[in-house]
């Protein structure tokens, strides 16, 4: 089992792989990753929400390209125990300009450290196989 980080490491290695985008913790707080989740933690001492029974969500977007190109979203489920936190699973989305699904990539059992780049995580969904259109074969002439 992964060692529990504290949230400035926590935050740290994430931001060092580029998750350096927006995040929402629990569907608010939006800010930078150690920001988003601060401020959550902070709105839960002073009663105005409740620590999750199970495990934080953090939401973003890793690519945007504006709202009528496709981006890619991700999902992290962050396990919060005693002010320690580890990454449990993570989910990544591409969608089109319409929100609709085109693909998916789901990583269970990872930590904080064995979580891929970014730039991975970008290109797990991405498909960069081009089919190269209106070429034809060769053919012979006389």
């Amino acid at each position: 089992m992964e060692a529990l980080s504290d949230l400035n490491t926590f935050a740290k290695i994430l931001t060092d792989k580029g998750y350096n985008g927006y995040f929402h913790t629990q569907g608010a707080y939006a800010g930078k990753l150690k920001d988003s989740i601060g401020e959550y933690l902070e709105s839960c001492q002073k009663g105005t929400d409740s620590l999750p029974k199970q495990d934080l969500l953090l939401t973003g977007y890793l690519q945007w390209s504006g709202e009528d190109k496709p981006r890619v979203e991700c999902s992290m489920w962050v396990q919060y125990l005693n002010g320690k936190f580890s990454l449990n699973k993570m989910e990544v989305a591409k969608k089109d300009r319409f929100g609709q699904l085109l693909k998916k990539s789901e990583l269970t059992s990872l930590s904080t450290i064995t979580a891929p780049k970014a730039m991975d995580a970008i290109a797990s969904v991405n498909d960069e196989q081009k089919q190269k259109a209106g070429q034809s074969p060769k053919r012979f002439r006389l």
